[in-house]
């Protein structure tokens, strides 16, 4: 059994999803390892995973909308709010998704659906820096 860790940061132009699963494919490549999984971890408490459609945009913009809608930022009842209208929300945002996701590595690749794809999906309206930790297990 053979392990392989690392890690990569990613910029946000604010709210919304950004496609990560090139630079997780990536480090799955440089791994070597064959058959395993793959388990993709955000550090930050603001901001999560999605596997999502990546064929069509307009699935990411209706899925903005979705939480928009869900958790929206004038909540009146918010205590946590000291960062900003958008705090609480995108911690309960975060909350309703994931941080991590575990994909299966077959043949050396992430066996992700056809029109599926990895997203970090950012829930502050401010520009981020957010972390990126991807871990793969498995033979070589």
């Amino acid at each position: 059994m053979a392990a392989h860790a690392d890690t990569f940061s990613i910029p946000t132009r604010g709210k919304g999803t950004y496609e990560i699963t090139e630079r997780c494919q990536q480090i799955v490549r440089t791994s070597g390892i064959h058959t395993g999984t793959a388990t993709v971890f955000v550090q930050h408490t603001s901001a999560s995973l999605v596997i999502y459609e990546n064929a069509d945009p307009s699935a990411r913009t209706d899925l903005h909308s979705f939480f928009d809608h869900l958790v929206p930022e004038d909540t009146p009842y918010f205590v946590h709010t000291h960062e900003g209208p958008d705090d609480m929300p995108s911690h309960l945002r975060m909350a309703l998704t994931r941080t991590s996701e575990v994909i299966p590595v077959v043949n050396g690749r992430l066996a992700l659906g056809t029109w599926q794809g990895i997203f970090l999906f950012e829930h502050r309206r401010a520009p981020h820096t957010r972390s990126i930790v991807v871990s793969v297990v498995g033979e070589k």
